[in-house]
């Protein structure tokens, strides 16, 4: 059943969207089609009523968004203003008429003074259009360029605290949708503010065609004379301006208030009213300032002394007001102060309190004294920032969500260096400089030509020297890689979590994946867990993937590859071959280059074979056992076949059968802990195999 209201086989949001566009049609009808006198009263009572209410919303609104359709609303009043306008010119210069509301306007102003009446009008107008309508539609344009200049600062600062874990996704959507309103809103209040210019110009050239044809019309055409039509038209001229700019003026000072107002989330009134008493001192000091005026001889006493003793009781109120809310504040801190005080004597003497102390967090960033300034936001520093986009980094990459990195100031570390601790543990201890930058080549020649302090980059081992900023041109010139301080920790830190991300993979964020992914495929996790596999288990073989450094982001196919396998076999190496082999399509990829290569070194089958011999099996997994004289050979033979071999991007890469993939892995992970072992299995049919070498030894 639908909970919208349906009137006449139409639901309500319908009509109101055909009243909407029947009342755009009628204003541009009123142009042409004469109005009887009393329709047009109504019409231009109802003309001030909303301009009243629409000055009622910018007030009490907090936020420009809250009134959003501004502008829009602005063009519709200004053509309704002006529709107005013309039928009430036709009606005074064809009847000499122009209703009840017109009569009343230009009888009251004017008084029986016509010229009073008309320098009244003219100022009016030029209040509006000098000074409000210029001063609203510049606001709006620099607020408009403004608010488009930061937009990518913004952006970024809602990025910073999504990956951070501040905000939501959602909220993050949301700050972003607003963002764009928000500059939407300030680029079309820049041109709408150019219809009140207009309105303003077309109500002096209306007054003028008025008065002059007015004259004319009633002298020559309906038998009055001079004084007698110049009295009667710029009265009702005089009148139908007024209904005219009041409405006007009203919509001009609301575009004011709104564009000027800013974002801190309080409405007008209340802001006045914050801001206005936030100082009492001011109010005293203009007490005492009114109070001389009014004792100056030749100034009137009586209004002085009134605004002096009333802005001075204001004050005095105020500031005991204040000593009263500053009691309080200094009551409440003395009581936070001795409430944190009782409970760390709690906490000292019972010593079950302290286990809080045990819990570490998963990843944590330390940094030396020198270092803060790149953590600085004031300063110009990102390195906050950036830290925090990591963790979408790594989601991102590898599949995987980790909680947020912490990073603090550690005064025991040296100046400039940085530490980096997976669960408590060291896991990188590294130097930089952070007022130089390093300069990174994969041949020595750029460096020799270079002045610098020889070095390392930490992440890949690369030469490197660290030049100054100076020298940064020369260095890029040169054919170096030029990188700051931020960028090498940044880059160092990122690295090390990817290649120990399995160690960060633990059974609760094995179930937070879980979670995410069975909000859109429920039925694949629910044949898996907990039937088929634990979430223990679904951690190892997540884990394996991990060590290897194969993403775990298409987790429907690593959970359907499970559900298929999992009913064979209990053993988490052989199932995780089975998630391998159904994700050959990215595994393929990870290592092929633009052209569908893979450049790979195999075994000779003599080696393979007696590999394939010397497997065991433990509770650990599969294992390789031979002789230690006969590992230092192999690997030995190893080494040298890698190294002179040209792999597609430097990833030394060994294929082997599928029978002994995983235990070769584990075989050769100590002494070579970047090289990736595959087998043919995992290799897409579409993909070209280069053997570029075999790996030998002498059966001696």
């Amino acid at each position: 059943m639908e909970n919208t209201k349906k009137i006449g086989g139409l639901k309500k949001e319908d009509i109101v969207d055909i009243a909407v566009a029947a009342g755009i049609i009628g204003i541009v009808l009123m142009i042409i089609i004469p109005m009887p006198s009393f329709i047009l009263d109504i019409l231009i009572a109802i003309n001030i009523t909303v301009s009243v209410v629409i000055l009622l919303i910018t007030i009490f609104s907090s936020e420009v968004l809250q009134f959003s359709v501004f502008p829009s609303v602005l063009l519709v009043t200004t053509l309704f203003r002006l529709a107005i306008n013309v039928s009430s010119t036709r009606s005074i210069l064809s009847t000499a008429s122009g209703g009840s509301i017109i009569e009343a306007f230009g009888n009251f102003v004017i008084g029986g003074n016509y010229v009073v009446g008309i320098i009244i009008f003219l100022i009016i107008v030029i209040i509006q259009f000098l000074v409000i309508t210029n001063g609203a539609g510049r606001v709006s344009e620099v607020s408009a360029r403004f608010t488009l200049d930061a937009m990518p600062g913004k952006q970024m600062s809602i990025d910073a605290d999504l990956n951070s874990g501040i905000i939501t996704e959602e909220e993050a959507k949301k700050r972003r949708k607003n963002l764009q309103l928000e500059a939407d809103f300030y680029g079309s209040m820049d041109g709408a503010s150019k219809f009140v210019k207009g309105d303003a110009i077309a109500g002096i050239i209306v007054t003028l065609i008025n008065v002059i044809a007015g004259i004319v019309i009633g002298s020559m055409m309906m038998g009055m004379e001079i004084g007698e039509a110049a009295s009667t038209y710029v009265r009702l001229t005089v009148g139908d301006g007024l209904v005219s700019q009041i409405p006007a003026l009203l919509i001009s000072t609301a575009s004011g208030i709104i564009v000027t107002r800013a974002g801190d989330g309080t409405n007008l009134s209340r802001a006045l009213t914050t801001q206005f008493t936030e100082f009492p001192m001011v109010l005293l000091t203009a007490s005492g300032i009114l109070t001389l005026l009014a004792i100056i001889p030749g100034l009137p006493t009586l209004p002085f002394l009134i605004l002096a003793l009333l802005t001075g009781a204001a004050g005095f109120l105020l500031t005991k007001d204040d000593k009263k809310k500053n009691q309080e504040v200094l009551d409440e801190s003395l009581k936070a102060q001795k409430e944190a005080e009782a409970e760390a004597e709690a906490q000292s003497s019972e010593p079950e309190n302290i286990s809080k102390l045990v819990l570490i967090e998963p990843i944590e960033l330390e940094i030396g004294y020198g270092l803060i300034p790149l953590a600085d936001e004031k300063n110009g520093g990102d390195l906050l920032n950036r830290i925090a986009s990591i963790r979408r980094q790594v989601a991102l990459e590898m599949g995987l969500l980790l909680k947020p990195i912490r990073i603090r100031d550690n005064l025991q570390l040296k100046s400039n260096e940085y530490v980096l601790k997976i669960w408590g543990t060291i896991a990188i201890k590294v130097e930089v400089i952070p007022n130089m930058l390093m300069a990174i080549s994969t041949s020595s020649d750029g460096l020799d030509s270079i002045q610098g302090l020889t070095t390392k980059d930490p992440t890949f081992g690369l030469d490197a020297k660290w030049i100054e900023k100076s020298s940064r041109e020369e260095a890029e010139l040169l054919g170096l890689t030029v990188i700051d301080p931020t960028t090498i920790i940044v880059t160092h830190v990122t690295e090390t979590i990817k290649n120990r991300a399995y160690e960060l993979l633990g059974r609760q964020e094995v179930k937070e994946i879980m979670d995410v992914l069975k909000e859109k495929y429920p039925t694949v996790v629910e044949e898996l867990v907990p039937d088929l596999m634990s979430i223990g288990e679904v951690q190892k073989v997540l884990q394996n993937l991990l060590k290897e450094r194969i993403p775990i982001k298409d987790l429907v196919t690593i959970f359907e590859s499970l559900a298929d396998n999992a009913r064979l076999t209990k053993d988490v190496d052989v199932l995780s071959e089975h998630v391998r082999f159904t994700l050959n399509r990215v595994i393929s990829n990870m290592f092929a280059d633009e052209n569908k290569k893979i450049v790979v070194v195999t075994l000779s089958p003599k080696l393979e074979e007696l590999m394939s011999k010397s497997i065991q099996k433990s509770t650990q997994g599969n294992f390789i056992a031979l002789e230690p004289s006969l590992s230092r050979k192999i690997f030995e033979a190893i080494s040298y076949t890698i190294k002179r071999v040209q792999f597609n991007y430097s990833q030394p890469v060994i294929l082997v059968s599928p029978r002994i993939r995983s235990a070769f892995k584990r075989f050769t992970e100590l002494v070579f802990g970047d090289l990736f072992v595959i087998s043919l299995n995992e290799i897409t049919p579409d993909i070209q195999i280069v053997n570029d070498r075999m790996v030998e030894i002498d059966d001696n």
